[in-house]
């Protein structure tokens, strides 16, 4: 099929050229011969009249008019599978479908135990990916990297359909050993004070707990960092520092860990933690069968406290 003269079967063969910066990498996704492809590319770079992929040294880069297709030729395709090739029918009994889904780890170890045992109920072909975070959570959404996300409120978007999972609290963690654990509460000087294990996005976001400790001007003593929040508990062992975490990660731990729970010594926000999806999928019914699920999940969670 032809769009003012250009086989749109092409895109598809353009949106993985532009993803992968390179031929063969390309074909073997595509299952295609190499000079299969590269007869793909040359036609669109006729098309285009430009070189669209340019060997600089021994890598491929894309020209500046390749980089300004890729976002746009990735929305189109996204586009057509929601509203033309996506099944209207979905029977998660039966069906095997993927479902990729951004999510932290706080969330893997609080709310997803309770969903994979609401699925583990309806089916048993039905496949999982969970993908850590991103900087723009929002592209990955559009661009169909993921199926859904699962974030705080404040890394949402305006542009695509939302629903509130759950509300989480924030709380203080520390070995038991540490001459904070003393008393039933801290202050705030003795929080300013000590030294705190935090965590540290690896896409370079600033996390919930530290953005919302910027916005309320609290200051904290950094010494150690780490990539996930379900370590910083460990990293406080045998040590007098302290780390601020979820509530229910928190009171997970101090089950299994010798550790102490305080609250903060000061108004702290409640994190929101939200459930987004594409705009032009909110009709997948395989997406409506999933987002039902985990806000089923997050309603045992609210009961558990």
């Amino acid at each position: 099929m032809r769009f003012n003269g250009l086989d749109l079967n092409l895109l598809v063969a353009l949106d993985v050229l532009l993803e992968e910066k390179n031929v063969s990498r390309a074909a073997g996704r595509l299952n295609i011969t190499q000079s299969a492809l590269s007869n793909s590319l040359a036609r669109l770079r006729d098309y285009f009249d430009d070189e669209i992929l340019v060997l600089v040294g021994r890598t491929m880069q894309l020209t500046p008019h390749g980089e300004a297709l890729k976002d746009s030729i990735r929305d189109i395709l996204v586009r057509i599978e929601a509203s033309v090739i996506a099944k209207p029918a979905f029977d998660p009994a039966t069906s095997d479908r993927l479902f990729k889904i951004s999510a932290s780890d706080f969330t893997l170890a609080t709310l997803m135990p309770l969903a994979n045992k609401i699925i583990s109920t309806q089916c048993n072909s039905i496949r999982l990916h969970f993908l850590p975070q991103t900087d723009n959570p929002t592209r990955s959404l559009e661009r169909g990297d993921v199926d859904i996300l699962i974030i705080p409120s404040p890394y949402s978007s305006e542009e695509h359909p939302s629903h509130q999972l759950f509300t989480e609290e924030f709380v203080c963690i520390a070995d038991r050993n540490n001459p904070l654990c003393q008393n039933d509460h801290i202050t705030l000087q003795q929080f300013s004070d000590a030294q705190h294990v935090a965590l540290k996005l690896s896409h370079g976001k600033l996390s919930f707990e530290t953005m919302a400790m910027e916005e309320i001007a609290v200051q904290r003593n950094i010494s150690t960092l780490s990539y996930n929040f379900s370590t910083l508990p460990y990293l406080v062992l045998g040590t007098n520092k302290i780390a601020t975490i979820h509530r229910r990660l928190a009171s997970t731990i101090a089950k299994k860990l010798p550790v102490k729970v305080f609250g903060l010594p000061f108004d702290f926000p409640k994190m929101h933690q939200v459930l987004q999806w594409h705009k032009y999928r909110s009709n997948d019914q395989g997406l409506i069968w999933l987002r039902g699920v985990f806000q089923e999940a997050a309603k045992k969670l609210s009961i558990q406290g």
